[in-house]
């Protein structure tokens, strides 16, 4: 995969899908259907997943493709691939409460090494460059102009003080209690990706996610947070978390800055 020619297409893919979802986020209404799952899906999930899957098929026609909204997608197996969650936190779009993200990774032999994370509504949008580190894009965005950029890196974090980020829609009493075996200063709630984005810039020093989540969710926030120096682990074993499973469904993890000393499960 060239990165150089990847970076600036799935920037802008992320922006032209986050102007459609503002669009509808902002109109007075938008229908919610409920998928076999019994998740919710929008027409802003559906709108900006065929922005974003037209725009990587004719951009890179000889890549896999893995898409939340295209059931069909599910069944590719390899473990190199673009994968998309075109609306990560349909919840939180529905509730209108702004934490909903635009998610475009590329996953390497089962490593997310490059991918976007655009937070529309909270004008926040963090990318890897084609070198791999990651920065985060000032506002306002243009999708065919990119404006200017700040390298970030995750905190040197203080174990005797840390900075905890959680769900917002889905933490519960595990959570809590696997929180509770740190020296924790303050913790904050955030929905969707934008809590690995949160360890990336230092905001935060961990998050752990005991509850389910599919590589869609995940993968272009581990990669945002690799390329700022983190690490996305899973929650047993502390060994690496993989993508490309046959199922494409995670095993709970924690995303943290390195100087962050990992309690057991």
């Amino acid at each position: 995969m060239p990165y150089d020619a990847l970076i600036p297409v799935i920037r802008q893919l992320a922006i032209e899908a986050g102007n459609k979802i503002m669009e509808i986020y902002n109109s007075d209404d938008f229908d919610v259907k409920q998928k076999s799952d019994d998740s919710p899906v929008t027409a802003a999930d559906e709108a900006a997943d065929a922005i974003i899957s037209a725009g990587l098929r004719a951009a890179f026609p000889e890549m896999k493709l893995v898409t939340e909204e295209q059931a069909d997608s599910h069944s590719i197996k390899g473990d190199t691939f673009l994968i998309v969650d075109p609306l990560d936190g349909t919840k939180e779009f529905i509730h209108r409460r702004g934490d909903f993200t635009v998610n475009i990774a590329l996953v390497e032999k089962g490593v997310p090494t490059r991918g976007v994370v655009y937070a529309p509504a909270k004008e926040r949008m963090f990318y890897t460059l084609a070198d791999g580190t990651t920065v985060e894009e000032m506002g306002p965005f243009d999708a065919n102009t990119p404006g200017e950029v700040s390298p970030i890196r995750v905190a040197d974090s203080d174990n005797a003080a840390l900075m905890v980020v959680a769900s917002k829609s889905h933490r519960d009493q595990a959570t809590d209690d696997y929180i509770g075996k740190y020296n924790v200063k303050d913790s904050k709630s955030a929905g969707s990706s934008l809590k690995f984005c949160l360890v990336a810039t230092g905001e935060a020093d961990i998050y752990p996610r005991v509850g389910r989540t599919m590589e869609w969710d995940t993968a272009a926030g581990h990669a945002v947070l690799s390329g700022a120096g983190g690490k996305v682990v899973r929650f047993d074993d502390h060994s690496p978390l993989i993508y490309g499973k046959d199922d494409y469904a995670n095993p709970f993890f924690i995303a943290y800055a390195p100087g962050v000393e990992l309690k057991k499960a």
